[in-house]
């Protein structure tokens, strides 16, 4: 009986050691992943602080404004007759120019919606010779409206029709094409015939004033 005692006592003293270790080691457990939780809350907290704060706006350089000041280049005023000549815009200017410079005055009247004008138009632009006297030898007016002057038609009013105007303020009207009906024309085939007129109106007259 003794030895069913101490068996008894030795299983009842064993009993506390294995329970008591049990719940110790869980105590641990419990602490480590408390701690562990809240070393990861403070992450995740520190995290979302990062994110939820706003970035940084970059300023975008101001738009420049146009200047209504500023200079734009003008339309240019060949029409298309030859884009290198240095063309004046008014018949009073041409008659300035022509007496300032001594150089004739030449004036192409025409219409942009005319056949006739836009088919001699190519033919001059794309002339080489004609160009060339143009731009150093003449003063250049191409007109899509008739002057008040008179003098500027003295067969009649038509287009295409060139006209030469001497330094001493003189219409050549000495200066014709080959159509006897309208004397101031010429087509696409005579650009011959209005090269050697400009050679003759490069001939000044000599006129005393």
């Amino acid at each position: 009986m003794g030895s069913s005692v101490l068996a008894a006592l030795s299983s009842d003293s064993l009993l506390p050691v294995t329970v008591i270790g049990i719940p110790t080691r869980m105590a641990r457990l419990s602490l480590f992943l408390l701690v562990l939780l809240a070393a990861v809350s403070s992450c995740l907290a520190r995290g979302s602080q990062k994110t939820l704060t706003p970035p940084q706006k970059t300023a975008s350089p101001p738009l420049k404004k146009e200047s209504s000041g500023e200079k734009k280049c003008p339309p240019s005023l060949s029409r298309g007759w030859g884009d290198d000549i240095d063309w004046i815009q008014t018949y009073e200017e041409g008659l300035h120019k022509t007496r300032k410079t001594n150089k004739p005055l030449m004036v192409i009247h025409h219409l942009e919606d005319c056949q006739y004008s836009q088919a001699l138009k190519k033919a001059f632009a794309e002339n080489e010779e004609i160009q060339k006297m143009a731009k150093e030898d003449f003063i250049m007016l191409n007109l899509v409206f008739e002057t008040n002057d008179d003098n500027l038609r003295p067969d009649q009013q038509y287009v295409p029709r060139i006209i030469f105007v001497d330094p001493s303020l003189t219409v050549r009207a000495d200066i014709t094409g080959k159509y006897d009906n309208r004397k101031y024309t010429y087509e696409p085939q005579d650009m011959d015939i209005l090269t050697a007129n400009m050679k003759t109106a490069r001939k000044l007259l000599k006129i005393d004033l």
